[in-house]
């Protein structure tokens, strides 16, 4: 696919999600949250779900958690255009709760289109939603920083599960890991820190 094909199937993607109103959640949405970034990107962040300022820009990741994402990208010498960003659930759950399994359902199809559509070289899963698409039965505390690969549709990814940056920064241990892990990524990716 080119950049331009990309841009369009993933432009058509974005305005599926902004009309639909098949969730409860949904209907109650300021604004879908597609997500965002370069669709030639090799490195592809997945989160849970928006929250409040998210909700209201259409934006993923712009409150607190996304400024510790943007700061820790650019630690390793990544602009947040240079990666994708987008969400397991694309519509705000009330009070920010974590996602129903029916609302992770509905949104399936479209995150895999994403997925297929970028065909990153890496996954970085944020949080045990999204780390669970791709390694169910698992916990987050004891493989979070580990890459693996894996096989999904019909293609196969670095998938790399990290915390959630909302949960590093309720918790400084949390942090600690957090950044660490943004190390591991870098190599992984091979990216120049930035100085």
């Amino acid at each position: 696919m080119t950049t331009n094909e990309k841009k369009s199937a993933l432009d058509k993607i974005a305005q599926e999600i902004k009309n639909f109103k098949g969730l409860e959640i949904a209907k109650n949405a300021i604004n879908g949250v597609a997500g965002e970034g370069n669709v030639d990107a090799e490195m592809l962040f997945i989160g849970e779900a928006p929250g409040k300022n998210e909700d209201q820009t259409g934006r993923p990741f712009v409150g607190q958690a996304g400024k510790l994402l943007e700061k820790n990208l650019n630690a390793i010498g990544l602009k947040r255009e240079a990666v994708f960003i987008t969400n397991i659930v694309k519509f705000r759950p009330p009070e920010n709760r974590d996602p129903f399994p029916e609302e992770i359902a509905a949104c399936k199809d479209w995150l895999d289109q994403q997925i297929d559509v970028i065909s990153p070289k890496i996954i970085a899963t944020l949080g045990r939603f999204s780390m669970a698409k791709f390694i169910p039965d698992v916990i987050i505390s004891k493989v979070h920083g580990q890459a693996r690969f894996v096989d999904f549709m019909a293609k196969k990814y670095i998938v790399f599960p990290m915390y959630h940056p909302a949960a590093a920064l309720r918790a400084g241990s949390m942090m600690k890991l957090f950044e660490e892990d943004f190390v591991v990524l870098q190599n992984l990716l091979g990216t120049k820190a930035s100085t």
